[in-house]
């Protein structure tokens, strides 16, 4: 996002980046990505759109040679770093790249990849030094970013992301949880996804902030960035925040107190990407006095809903719509319904993508009059909207009823010993669907007819689990977010 550069010329002295390697300015940021930009560029005026993968791990390299990309008119395509070959080859032909940037440790294993594809591959660390010949005046585009969907329900899709939407997101997110400059963001999220590369490192350098960048989550390294009270804002999956609690047990009762007093002096911490069992944001209150504002958002609109920064958070809902974000619910006819019926949720707003990488067909579909068709089941009641799940995987369709998934899995999350777990929709003859429960169990495992028991006075009859697997793991992608389609197969 040029702006975003432009932004920064104002906070030349400020510190922008830390990570495992040292600190950064912002100072430092526009030097290293003028020098990329002349790298990529290699005498030609500018990249016209092309574009170039990143296998680049989250540091001030990653930042450096993002920007590099955008100044040189070309279209950032982040890879990610824990993807098998067979996926990141689906991503390089699909968004027809023309280079990569690796770090060192990933230049050998792109350059294999890259090999078939007659693509060049470039080292981030040489970009880095590349000897500049003035300033960069590449014509920006107006594509920014390439980011590829979670592929939950399907086939990964590029979505394309334009300056001007990126510039609103930051936007948005600045207002509505009123970041500011003297932040100090704590980022152990992948960059290959919008809630690392947009909600935190975005925003934070739009701010001036600081971004404190860790290649990966390590659950005793992340209490004692915590514990030093110097991150003002963390994100995270509720994956991390549950592995943080399962760690937290073993801590001295000292060592409990201390880190509850340096948690209280936070600002903001939010939980997103997949939904925050109640069970979990209960127990990280009591642990950190934090309420985790739950928001709601997807890779082709950015975040459209939050809860309240300043006033009440409601558990298992997401809040209402942000700034400059308008949001409906319909039926199956794009009809709206009325408030307290369930219904399909669809948003617009300056934040909204315009298309998918390729696919005009898919594009045309997933609009409806300018309002994008989330695929999300939502309910609302008193402008709060709950977020009842995937239509195509959490809505299950059984006996001529409509069950959330989600709702199950809360329910169960109750039961005795059991750790985590996975509702799903399996085909039956007499009524459609049943619901299929996939667990992992901390205790001994249940009986089918012993978890029935547990559930009969805390759900509807359609919504009791009919079949049940015991299973070690559940599949999930880099932000943890459990692929129901793969859960499915479980029960083959």
């Amino acid at each position: 996002m040029i702006e975003l550069i432009q932004r920064a010329l104002n906070h030349r002295a400020r510190i922008a980046v830390v990570d495992e390697a040292g600190s950064y300015t912002y100072g430092d940021l526009l030097v290293a990505s003028e020098s990329v930009a002349f790298g990529l560029l290699a005498g030609a005026p500018s990249l016209e759109g092309a574009r170039v993968a990143t296998m680049v791990p989250p540091g001030f390299e990653y930042v450096a040679v993002q920007w590099g990309i955008w100044l040189a008119g070309g279209i950032a395509v982040p890879l990610a770093l824990t993807h098998p070959d067979a996926e990141l080859s689906y991503v390089l032909d699909d968004a027809e790249v023309t280079a990569i940037v690796a770090a060192s440790d990933y230049f050998e294993r792109m350059s294999r990849l890259a090999a078939r594809r007659r693509t060049r591959v470039l080292e981030a660390g040489v970009l880095l030094k590349t000897a500049r010949a003035g300033p960069v005046e590449s014509p920006p585009g107006e594509d920014a970013l390439l980011l590829y969907t979670s592929g939950t329900t399907g086939r990964p899709k590029g979505v394309v992301w334009r300056h001007s939407a990126i510039q609103a997101q930051a936007e948005i997110m600045s207002t509505a949880w009123e970041w500011q400059a003297d932040d100090r963001a704590l980022l152990v999220l992948p960059l290959h996804h919008v809630h690392g590369l947009i909600n935190v490192t975005t925003t934070a350098l739009w701010n001036g902030a600081i971004v404190e960048m860790h290649s990966g989550f390590d659950t005793a390294e992340v209490w004692g960035r915590l514990g030093s009270g110097a991150p003002t804002v963390f994100m995270a999956v509720p994956t991390i925040y549950r592995r943080l609690l399962d760690l937290w047990d073993s801590f001295g009762a000292a060592q409990q107190d201390a880190l509850r007093a340096t948690l209280g002096g936070m600002r903001l911490m939010v939980s997103g990407s997949a939904a925050l069992p109640v069970g979990t944001l209960e127990a990280w209150r009591a642990v950190s006095g934090h309420v985790l504002l739950e928001r709601y958002g997807m890779t082709e609109i950015g975040m459209a809903l939050s809860n309240s920064y300043r006033g009440e958070r409601i558990p298992g809902a997401v809040g209402r719509p942000l700034p400059t974000v308008e949001a409906r619910v319909v039926d199956d006819t794009d009809t709206e319904v009325h408030e307290g019926v369930a219904g399909l949720l669809q948003v617009r707003g300056p934040s909204v993508f315009r298309r998918y990488w390729q696919r005009p067909e898919e594009t045309a579909a997933s609009f409806a009059d300018g309002w994008f068709r989330t695929g999300d089941s939502v309910v609302v009641s008193e402008g709060i909207y709950r977020i009842l799940g995937r239509e195509s995987v959490d809505i299950i369709k059984t006996g001529g009823e409509k069950v959330s998934a989600l709702e199950i899995e809360d329910v169960l999350r109750g039961y005795p010993g059991l750790a985590d777990c996975a509702v799903v929709g399996l085909p039956d003859p007499d009524w459609g669907e049943r619901v299929g429960a996939a667990v992992i169990m901390a205790g001994p495992p249940p009986t089918l007819q012993e978890l029935l028991e547990f559930c009969r006075d805390r759900l509807a009859p359609e919504k009791l689990p009919r079949t049940l697997r015991v299973v070690d793991k559940l599949p999930r992608n880099a932000l943890g977010k459990v692929l129901k389609p793969q859960v499915k197969e479980l029960f083959a």
